[in-house]
């Protein structure tokens, strides 16, 4: 079986349309023509994916070409609240920047905001097989909603779970944090030895955030690896590739 290449791009929605889809036409001129794309309902309470008829339409322009719609949390929000620990804290707020929305749900609230969530893709007449919650922090009672909502599968930042075959696929996705200068170095260095260390790896994940094409040097070491890992990798989408995996083909 070759080797594969996912590329997700993570906070689609509305508001970061235009961005994502120079993101897109980059990966394009890269050799990359497929990614999963990570999609909020309705990114910090902004409107509704359903209710942009110019987005639905987006949308459903992208998958025609062969990229995936991956229902992506809800708001992507998740509020500070006072009994938050120290290390609730630090999670939620300082690694995540206050958008860890499923860290913690239990399973009727996670239950909820999946329906509506399912609701607006349906209504954008796009079709969709995954549940990712952002920053890949989902809970355990919010797995099992997941689950109970019949999405087949999810991502952690190391592993892809395939909810109909049972299996946890090891699998560290490469990921960017941009907030401060530090954060950009620290990335750069991380991800250099990141992408040597997975070199073997069955698949390799790579992560995008709108963001990241703010930077040159971020946007350069990304296109960089996605080239040197088509040279012996296909790219295709986590519902292609956990297809593949569940079957052995």
């Amino acid at each position: 079986m070759p080797h594969a290449m996912v590329v997700s791009i993570h906070d689609v929605s509305p508001s970061t349309r235009a961005r994502t889809q120079a993101i897109l036409d980059d990966l394009l001129a890269a050799g990359a023509a497929v990614t999963s794309l990570l999609v909020i309902p309705d990114h910090h309470h902004r409107g509704l994916i359903s209710g942009d008829p110019g987005f639905a339409a987006w949308l459903r322009e992208k998958c025609g070409e062969g990229h995936e719609a991956v229902v992506h949390g809800y708001f992507h929000l998740r509020d500070g609240r006072t009994s938050d620990g120290p290390w609730k804290r630090l999670v939620t707020r300082s690694y995540t920047a206050g958008e860890g929305e499923f860290y913690d749900l239990d399973e009727a609230a996670a239950g909820q905001l999946l329906a509506s969530g399912k609701r607006a893709f349906d209504a954008c007449g796009v079709s969709y097989s995954g549940f990712i919650a952002p920053a890949w922090l989902l809970g355990g009672d919010a797995e099992r909603a997941v689950r109970q909502a019949g999405f087949d599968y999810t991502t952690r930042i190391a592993t892809v779970s395939d909810f109909r075959s049972g299996t946890i696929h090891p699998s560290r996705s490469l990921v960017w944090s941009v907030r401060a200068g530090w954060r950009r170095a620290c990335s750069l260095g991380w991800n250099a030895l990141l992408e040597r260390t997975l070199q073997s790896a069955p698949l390799l994940r790579v992560g995008i955030h709108p963001p990241d094409w703010d930077h040159a040097a971020i946007r350069s070491q990304i296109l960089r690896i996605v080239r040197a890992a088509l040279a012996g990798r296909e790219a295709m989408t986590y519902e292609r590739w956990v297809r593949r995996m569940r079957s052995g083909a």
